[in-house]
Order: C-alpha cells, then structure tokens, then sequence
C-alpha cells in the first residue's frame, strides 16, 4: 500500500491526525456510573495519560434492545438487560458537563448515540465531531441522519463483513462532499466485537487495505486487555486513531472496566503509540523481543477483511436487525409504529437486515409474532 493510503488524515477540530500523529481517544462510555465527579475523575485521567479525546455513550434504553431481551448475570444477582441499559442513561444535560469538562482540559469530545433521538440530542450540544459503534453499522437511518450533519464521524467496523462497511460509507458519501474520499470528514475503526478480545484475533493487516479501499483514514478500536501490543502495531500499519477503554480501576463497577486500562496502563499505550507513530517501520520488531514474533505475527494477521473468531457468534445478534416492538397477530399489518431496529443478543431470533425495513412496512404479518422477536422471511404475508 502507498503512504497516501496508509496516512490518510481524519480531521476534527481543526486538527489532521494521520498515522504520523494519530488521534488517542480514551473511552470513558459509560464507566461515570452516572456521576459527576467521577465523569470529571475520568476526564482528568485521562488528559493526564496523554489522550486527545474522551469519549462517552448517549445511552437511551429503548434506541438499543427490546424489554424481552433477557437477563444479565450481575453480582447482585440476574436484572434485565434492558433495565441494565436503562440504568446507564444520563440525558443530555449531563453530556453537557462532561463535553465542558474536557473542552476545558483541552480534549476533544466525542459520544455514540444508540438512535435518532440521542443523536440530535447531540447535536443540539455543538459536538465537533460523531462517533457511530459497530454495532449501528448496519442502523442506515441512524447513519443517513448523522450524514446530514456533516460533522467528522469515525466509524467502528467490527463484527461486520466488507459489504456492510460499503454499504455504510457510501450512505455517507451519498449526503455530499463532506465524506468523500480525501476529505478528512469520515473514517473507519477496525474492530474485534468481544470483550476482551484476543490480540491475536486483530488481523492489523487489513488498516491498509481498508484505507486502500474506501481512500479513508483508518484507525483500531482496541478491546484486548494489553496496552501496548495492539495500539502500537496497529500505528505500524498506518493508524491514524487508536481508541481504548478507561477506567480508575479494573475492580470499579461499570459495564467495561474490567477490559479497560488504568491511567497508569492509559499512559503506557499513549507512549506506545507515540513512539510507534516516530519509528513504525522498526515497531514489529522491537515489540517481538517483548511478546515473541508469534504473537506479532498473529496480531499482525493476513489483511482481509473477514469476521475474527472470537466475534463471528455475535454477528446478527450484536448488530441491528427488524424487530416487533409488540407480539402481532397473524393477518395484522406491520406498520412503521409497530417496528424497531434494535440489537437482537441472546435470547431473542434475529430478524431482517436494516435495508429490508421498507419493503417490510405495509406487509400482513403471516403468522403470530411475539413481543420483541426479529421479523423473519416467514412472517411476512401480503403486501
């Protein structure tokens, strides 16, 4: 691959990050617990730590799963996952803090919306840029509304095959010149959809051919547990972000902590990285004397594009599909009010892609469909 396809920039806030100075993003996500004080801790963590941007999640339950998506094994005991979810609200006044917070610490803010209520929301705040998560990579009404922003987007890619990536960037590209290719306005984190997920599943062979590809600036999602391995190689291979999970402490409660790193691990990756970014031809070799050159192999992978072992049971579970937000009656219309595209998990069956969500509207549903079940090729009756 050229060196214009490997250090394509993404730019955001009057910035250009290339792989010669990559974008740190430092996830926070939902890791506050919804506090104040420890959003603020966290924020100062991680400018401490060296990162240039801190992400959270602008989390609304219902933009997410169904009420029927089953239970989550806590400490305390088994609570439903929606109830999980709803738990992790915040509203966007308290996004409102936290974007002050880091604006004033010299940070970049960045948060996910789940949904078209929690990204206008953000929009409404005069974020600088969006974030959309792996799992929304296939939600194209969520994707067509943030193109109409015309803001810097970075898109997380995992769990995901190469003709959802296609269909996602050219939604983008089809809302105007602010996604084209050179642009700076759009780019694509490669990601492994599990928690933690292996070093050796990161395949960081395929960031050059993604921006070959798609002529973007590519970057990694880190959900390994180590803070040097993945990041820094990954810089090797022309990234041009790197984003990791952070907490205060691996013990803390929030739902990613236990695959995050400390401020002080935060540290060592940001270090990582930044000497990665001065000597990425030499960053394989000097990392095989601490991990082996199988390992650095491994992680380094073949370059293509193909769902990681450790995520391919996740694929049309974790990622959206057509589901009934009510159970339906055999012969009763599926009408837009009665459909949602939400992320299937466990307990419920998958339904439909996304792009089949207009033809589905207007259809008699064939036979009776529970509350929350995916809508399948079998349920749809007449037009």
């Amino acid at each position: 691959m050229t060196n214009e396809h490997r250090s394509a920039p993404f730019k955001v806030a009057g910035q250009a990050y290339a792989s010669a100075s990559p974008l740190v993003i430092a996830e926070i996500g939902t890791g506050h617990g919804g506090s104040l004080a420890k959003g603020r801790e966290l924020v100062a963590a991680a400018a401490a730590a060296g990162a240039d941007c801190v992400k959270f999640q602008h989390v609304y339950a219902d933009e997410i799963i169904h009420p029927n998506t089953g239970l989550v094994p806590l400490p305390g005991g088994p609570v439903p996952l929606f109830d999980r979810f709803r738990a992790l609200e915040t509203g966007p006044g308290f996004l409102a803090a936290m974007k002050d917070e880091a604006e004033r610490r010299g940070l970049i803010f960045l948060c996910t919306p789940f949904g078209l209520r929690s990204a206008r929301e953000l929009r409404e705040l005069g974020v600088a840029a969006m974030k959309l998560a792996s799992p929304e990579l296939n939600h194209l009404p969520l994707i067509g509304e943030l193109a109409s922003y015309g803001l810097p987007t970075i898109v997380s890619s995992g769990v995901s095959t190469l003709g959802d990536i296609e269909a996602a960037v050219s939604t983008f590209r089809a809302a105007g010149p602010a996604y084209e290719s050179g642009s700076g306005g759009l780019a694509l984190l490669h990601c492994v959809t599990a928690y933690p997920a292996p070093e050796s599943d990161y395949n960081l062979r395929v960031l050059s051919a993604l921006a070959s590809l798609f002529g973007l600036a590519t970057g990694v999602s880190d959900h390994s547990t180590d803070p040097v391995i993945v990041p820094a190689l990954a810089v090797s291979q022309g990234a041009a972000i790197v984003e990791k999970h952070i907490c205060l402490s691996r013990d803390d409660p929030g739902r990613d902590d236990p695959i995050a790193l400390d401020p002080a691990g935060f540290k060592a990756m940001v270090q990582a990285v930044r000497a990665a970014a001065a000597d990425p031809a030499g960053t394989p070799g000097r990392l095989a004397s601490t991990y082996g050159e199988a390992l650095i192999e491994a992680t380094l992978g073949h370059g293509r594009k193909e769902l990681a072992a450790s995520e391919r049971a996740n694929y049309g579970r974790t990622n959206r599909s057509v589901h009934v937000l009510r159970g339906l009656k055999a012969g009763e219309p599926l009408t837009a009010d009665k459909l949602a595209l939400l992320r299937t998990e466990r307990l419920l069956r998958p339904g439909l892609p996304p792009a089949l969500l207009p033809g589905i509207v207007g259809r008699l549903a064939a036979r009776d469909i529970p509350a929350g079940e995916g809508v399948e090729w079998a349920d749809l009756g007449a037009p």
